[in-house]
């Protein structure tokens, strides 16, 4: 906390003064590049006030009481929750899903989480899967692999400062079309290799490692792909089906939250951490330099740079404008851009990569209705 404030002052004070000034950046550039910590900000404390049953009585923050579908992480306790099924001035009753780590009792701290499950397929939904590992360009990236009957496989990659455990909540959907699933880790994730530098690349350098996911499924007998990607993982998607060699197998994407933006992404991660403003411009800066990856060559601005590719490929984007973190302007401006490729699914009241928590029975049938064709 006091190196926050001391390099906060510094950024205001010494803005463009040398060595203070790089300091900030870099400080802020952090919480876009660094693994442990790139995402945005957790959402406030919220208190458990009881557990009766099935119902779960938290106190009454904007996070508690959103509709849908979220897990509630703490200090060794994590739990699923659903529907708000009763409200009053200082508390929100939800239906309790389930517990599955720790104990959920009263006076226990949580937070909101869009990662509504934890584990791994078998656990969060005693779904069969094998543990595979793909021969990477850094060394060996541990992958789910899931099952199915089809000959077209999902390539499901999870975001910045997220794990697989992202993309549980949508596995039991993808079970139920009977599409083979590949889960991957890429660098910097816990049991692949880390970075040469130790930093993420905004997808600059991590499609690397979806192409040897990608190749890996072709050996295995993948007749055709579809990426499936959220925030970072979406930019990861759009890169591979540019650059791969098997992205002649990629039949369709699907981008969850996209951060098609990542200047207001690293903008909006500083933001949420209380920095000052003046440190947003240097941490831009910074993660330039740091990572090699250009504004011009990936924003959203209304020039053909303005995306990573041009999606050839049947494409559906699911997002929404309170998602704060990766601006949805950038969606709506890429789905306008190529109307005939680009299907777009707004979901109001969800923040980032929260578009499933929000309405899932609605997500799920948006996938079904895209995915059928392509099957």
């Amino acid at each position: 906390m006091r190196l926050r404030y001391a390099v906060a002052a510094a950024a205001t004070l010494v803005v463009g003064a040398g060595t203070a000034a790089l300091a900030a950046g870099r400080y802020g550039s952090g919480f876009a590049l660094k693994p442990a910590i790139a995402g945005p900000a957790p959402e406030g404390l919220i208190t458990v006030h009881s557990v009766t049953g099935d119902r779960v009585v938290l106190t009454r923050t904007p996070a508690a009481e959103r509709p849908g579908v979220y897990g509630l992480t703490g200090a060794g306790v994590h739990a699923t929750v659903g529907r708000v099924v009763a409200e009053n001035g200082h508390s929100v009753t939800r239906v309790l899903l389930r517990v599955d780590k720790g104990a959920l009792d009263a006076g226990v701290f949580v937070r909101m989480t869009p990662q509504a499950y934890t584990g791994d397929p078998r656990t969060a939904h005693g779904l069969e899967f094998t543990e595979t590992m793909v021969p990477g360009e850094l060394g060996m990236l541990p992958a789910w692999y899931l099952p199915g009957a089809r000959a077209t496989w999902v390539l499901a990659v999870h975001g910045v400062g997220a794990t697989r455990e992202q993309v549980l909540p949508v596995l039991p959907a993808l079970h139920g079309f009977r599409l083979p699933v590949l889960v991957p880790t890429y660098r910097n994730d816990s049991g692949a290799p880390a970075s040469p530098d130790g930093i993420g690349h905004l997808g600059a350098t991590e499609w690397h490692d979806l192409d040897a996911a990608m190749r890996y499924a072709v050996e295995h007998g993948a007749a055709r792909l579809v990426l499936y990607g959220w925030s970072s993982g979406a930019v990861m998607a759009l890169r591979a089906l540019h650059r791969s060699p098997a992205a002649g197998k990629v039949t369709g994407l699907i981008l969850d939250s996209p951060v098609l933006d990542w200047r207001s992404t690293v903008n909006a991660a500083v933001r949420s951490r209380g920095l000052p403003g003046a440190l947003t411009p240097l941490a831009v800066r910074a993660a330039e330099g740091r990572t090699g990856v250009r504004a011009a060559r990936h924003t959203a601005a209304d020039t053909e740079a303005a995306v990573p590719v041009r999606p050839h490929v049947p494409t559906l984007i699911v997002h929404g404008p309170d998602d704060d973190f990766a601006p949805w302007s950038a969606s709506r401006a890429l789905a306008d851009r190529y109307p005939d490729k680009v299907s777009l699914r707004q979901v109001s009241g969800a923040g980032h990569t929260a578009m499933w928590n929000a309405d899932p029975k609605e997500y799920e049938e948006t996938l079904r209705r895209f995915l059928t064709p392509l099957m």
